[in-house]
């Protein structure tokens, strides 16, 4: 009885003993490869964490890792059809046709893969930081394959494919080491000419004594408008963040306000004077 039952595995075993050894060997090999490839990734990951906890590399391991998973099992499998005589030929012409349809049908998809990979290479911009492109602004809370997510100055969340966002002109608010402010303001035409230099004086006065402004302040008498002559302040500041940014500029402009009228020097508003003759 069990010769009966064993007798044919046996056989099975027996003339299709090489097949089946192949087979166990090509498993062996891709559970090892795997193996590695994660402890590699890991470990690069680590170190990715180490240097910067937020770089978008650390979005792209996954992916580069089931892509060099699937080239090495793709390989084994073929090596391991040719030694039994099947044609891979045919069979990597097949994939080829294939992956040429796919191509064409997600090329979007791929578009956004390599705009990620363009977005890395050039360091554009990293989670966190505050850009400006194609009228939106906002800080980058998110970047994946597909698409980067933006926080807006409104709070809402903007979604852009990084291959549209790989082809716009982005402005890295938060690596800029200054930021300009440039301020101007227009005061009454019947503004003496004492005034005017004491204009441009406290204008510069304020900059200067202000820690959040940089060297190199400009304070002078820019045009002279339709109702009124306009005196301008260029200066940088280091607080490069918006927020920050916004409180140096605001607080320069409520010291202008502020030194103006006790200097009583008259703001400017649009008028028009109407001349009868009679």
């Amino acid at each position: 009885m069990i010769d009966i039952v064993f007798e044919p595995i046996a056989k099975f075993f027996g003339t299709h003993a090489k097949f089946i050894i192949g087979v166990i060997v090509n498993i062996i090999l891709i559970w090892g490869t795997s193996t590695l490839i994660n402890v590699f990734s890991s470990r690069v990951e680590k170190k990715l964490r180490l240097k910067n906890s937020d770089s978008p590399l650390l979005n792209l391991l996954p992916v580069l890792s089931k892509i060099l998973k699937a080239i090495i099992i793709f390989l084994l499998l073929a090596g391991f059809l040719q030694s039994f005589g099947y044609n891979v030929t045919s069979l990597i012409a097949g994939f080829g046709i294939t992956g040429l349809a796919v191509g064409f049908a997600a090329k979007e998809a791929i578009g956004n893969v390599f705009g990620s990979v363009g977005l890395l290479a050039d360091r554009v911009y990293k989670i966190g930081e505050y850009i400006k492109f194609n009228g939106y602004e906002g800080t980058v809370e998110n970047i994946n394959l597909r698409s980067t997510t933006i926080r807006t100055l409104e709070g809402f969340i903007v979604n852009v494919p990084n291959n549209q966002l790989a082809n716009e002109e982005i402005t890295n608010v938060s690596q800029a080491h200054r930021r300009r402010i440039d301020i101007s303001v227009d005061v009454e035409y019947g503004t003496s000419n004492e005034k005017l230099d004491r204009a441009c004086e406290i204008l510069r006065e304020i900059a200067d004594t202000n820690d959040d402004i940089e060297n190199g302040v400009h304070a002078f008498i820019e045009n002279m408008a339709p109702s009124s002559i306009v005196v301008r302040l260029v200066c940088e500041t280091s607080r490069t963040s918006w927020a920050d940014y916004v409180q140096v500029k605001s607080s320069v402009i409520r010291k202008i306000i502020q030194r103006y009228r006790e200097e009583g020097i008259e703001f400017a508003f649009p008028s028009t004077s109407v001349y009868i003759n009679q």
